[in-house]
């Protein structure tokens, strides 16, 4: 015969629930007491899914919102206007935006074209990597860049390691090479759970682009 639960009165599931609370703040509290370093980051965002370059234009905003100053350079896009640059082309004491793509490769389908306009937009990348008064640099889509080999990863590893101390440096794109992620202080791979497009509806402008 089982033996019948004990009733629990509203003040004895607070305490426990109050006990359960100190304890979890006591050990987070632990862990933002031992990182007592401040640097500049490089944040690789990767993967499948949707979000990458919206995170990484998620924190463009952050800065802007602590009175930083962002640089921009877009890697294969610029076949068609996105929001992003829309509205961040709209603070442009704050921010330098570089729009250097045509368009994804299996529009443009020339390769030297492809590789021209990279080398440009690498060029401008380094430029902004060298000047302490940005304070985050967001790299859209140069995974993809460094996946297709239109780019030599240690180049943009020296260039990364060379920027700065203070300096944050955001990478999008699917295909990060592991040389890359082993860099990076923090990695994120987006999955795909469910995608509209799968489903016949077509991209949306605020959404996709």
């Amino acid at each position: 015969m089982s033996i019948p639960d004990t009733p629990t009165s509203p003040e004895d599931s607070e305490a426990r629930h109050k006990a359960k609370m100190q304890r979890h703040k006591a050990a987070v509290d632990a862990r933002i007491a031992r990182a007592d370093q401040d640097t500049g980051l490089l944040l690789v965002l990767t993967g499948p899914g949707k979000g990458k370059s919206s995170s990484a234009f998620g924190m463009a905003a952050r800065t802007l919102g602590h009175g930083g100053r962002v640089g921009v350079v877009q890697f294969i896009k610029g076949a068609i206007p996105t929001g992003e640059e829309r509205f961040f082309r709209r603070f442009p004491d704050e921010v330098e935006f570089h729009v250097t793509g045509e368009g994804f490769t299996w529009e443009t389908q020339n390769r030297a074209r492809d590789v021209e306009r990279v080398e440009a937009g690498w060029a401008i990348a380094r430029g902004l990597l060298q000047r302490p008064d940005i304070d985050l640099v967001v790299l859209d889509e140069l995974n993809i860049v460094l996946a297709h080999g239109y780019l030599p990863v240690a180049t943009v590893l020296a260039d990364l390691a060379a920027r700065p101390a203070g300096q944050h440096v955001v990478v999008t794109g699917r295909g990060a090479p592991p040389e890359l992620v082993e860099a990076a202080h923090t990695v994120s791979e987006i999955k795909v759970v469910k995608h509209a497009f799968k489903q016949g509806i077509r991209a949306q402008p605020g959404i996709e682009f």
